[in-house]
């Protein structure tokens, strides 16, 4: 979408009044003269504007063979499973790939939200990273929304894509897969464009539905860019042919136009976007064609910032490029409220251009906010955190030690001992309303307290060596 706001300025170039046409008479000899472009400006996931004006002749039906180098790629590699996950109150059966937790209670899923037009798969190659990045550690799950991929309506209609409706599929889909809040994963929410606005909408209905959101991330989309650029979508869509000859026809379109910069992922996610047309002047024709949702523009992206502020867990914003934010979102980068960076090299479609480089950045964003919840919470809670040494480990100290809790030696009201190799004992406060502090059983002796908070500050500056510690004095 910041690359998206550059196009649209260019947009208002092709409406300039055009220079009188020469016809040359080699014009209906070259043929490939005709589907000369300039390509795609980056991110824009459309051609250029320039290219944009009406067409003087129809476009070729000619049978063209399929190059080999653009074959479809199968996703089965990518995800664990593929599903189709009926939703009877949404009248949809909802199109899942999903690679679990390695342990399904207490485990962390990115479930991730793909922009209008496109589908889940173009989180494959995403997914495989995070695996590898990860080791393992935590689950992707992918969704094709309504209208879109795979994803088949069991009612008359689909074709409302408003944001509310967006928002009440998306979290009617995550209370199917996980219908046990208190079993069910904690969940990083991730969204592309369009996508980014649903998971930021609907990551409060989750959390009062007791879900656990550790984050929200949004994948280059500004709200303040994303309005403007509404006014000149038309033109850009201009540009967008209206089907293709074969499946390798349409991956080929995307990479050659720079709206995919990475071939091997175009070659996985292209194909679940196009559909047979047998009626059409064109064998394959798109499963969603952009110009339908033009009435939904507007409640996708406005609105979009106070929202993402708003939202009660960790905010990620990562954009293509530098880009303009808006007052919103310029007033909370300076106050701190939320985490932004900037992938250099990429366009528009960040997951598929660089899955290496985003799949590093959600996963450094997962394991720093790890754990962490958000507002006040029972005594209980704190209690079931201590009650898992491996827990403590991930919250706090990040050391290499498996560290053992126990009831306080004097027996203090709500309060633990923790101990660990090369770490004197911790008396921790488990009682103190959203924190943790240490209680000194001694009070004359106050260096024998573990000082948790300064634990993690040192262990993130000097990469988790217990000799880091400072203790109190």
């Amino acid at each position: 979408m910041s690359q998206l706001y550059r196009s649209a300025l260019s947009a208002r170039i092709s409406k300039l009044p055009d220079l009188p046409h020469h016809p040359h008479p080699d014009d209906d000899a070259d043929e490939s003269e005709e589907t000369d472009t300039l390509g795609a400006l980056p991110g824009s996931g459309m051609a250029s504007p320039l290219t944009s004006r009406p067409r003087t002749r129809p476009p070729t039906t000619r049978k063209r063979t399929p190059n080999p180098e653009y074959a479809p790629i199968s996703a089965a590699s990518y995800f664990a499973e593929a599903l189709q996950v009926s939703v009877p109150s949404r009248s949809l059966e909802f199109r899942v790939y999903y690679t679990p937790p390695p342990k399904w209670e207490g485990g962390t899923v990115m479930v991730c939200h793909h922009g209008a037009g496109y589908s889940g798969l173009s989180f494959a190659c995403f997914a495989k990273e995070v695996a590898g990045v990860a080791s393992g550690g935590v689950g992707v799950l992918s969704l094709d929304a309504r209208r879109h991929g795979k994803t088949r309506s069991t009612g008359e209609e689909d074709d409302d894509l408003s944001i509310d409706v967006l928002v009440d599929d998306f979290t009617a889909l995550i209370q199917t897969v996980f219908p046990d809040p208190t079993t069910a994963p904690t969940l990083l929410l991730i969204g592309h464009s369009m996508g980014g606005s649903v998971v930021v909408r609907s990551s409060p209905l989750l959390l009062e539905h007791k879900y656990r959101v550790a984050g929200v991330a949004v994948l280059d989309v500004v709200e303040g860019s994303a309005v403007e650029a509404l006014p000149h979508m038309h033109a850009l869509l201009n540009a967008r042919p209206d089907g293709f000859q074969s499946i390798e026809d349409a991956v080929e379109w995307h990479v050659s136009t720079k709206t995919i910069r990475n071939p091997h992922s175009a070659r996985i996610s292209i194909p679940s976007i196009v559909v047979p047309d047998p009626v059409g002047p064109l064998p394959f024709r798109w499963r969603t064609p952009l110009r339908s949702t033009a009435p939904y523009w507007l409640s996708w992206f406005q609105g979009l910032s106070p929202a993402f502020l708003a939202t009660r867990a960790a905010r990620l914003l990562v954009l293509a490029g530098t880009d303009r934010l808006d007052n919103t979102l310029m007033i909370g980068q300076m106050q701190g409220k939320f985490q932004l960076t900037v992938v250099p090299g990429v366009g528009h479609m960040v997951q598929e251009d660089d899955p290496t480089k985003l799949a590093e950045i959600l996963v450094e964003f997962w394991r720093r906010h790890d754990r962490v919840v958000v507002g006040v919470k029972k005594v209980g809670d704190f209690l079931r955190l201590f009650a898992d040494p491996r827990a403590v480990f991930n919250r706090f100290n990040r050391l290499n030690v498996e560290p053992t809790v126990s009831p306080h030696p004097r027996a203090v009201p709500n309060c633990v001992t923790i101990v660990a190799p090369r770490i004197r004992r911790a008396h921790v406060n488990v009682g103190t309303l959203g924190t943790f502090s240490p209680v000194d059983p001694r009070p004359t002796r106050r260096r024998d307290i573990f000082p948790l908070r300064e634990v993690a500050q040192d262990s993130r500056a000097n990469g988790a060596a217990a000799d880091s510690v400072r203790y109190a004095s």
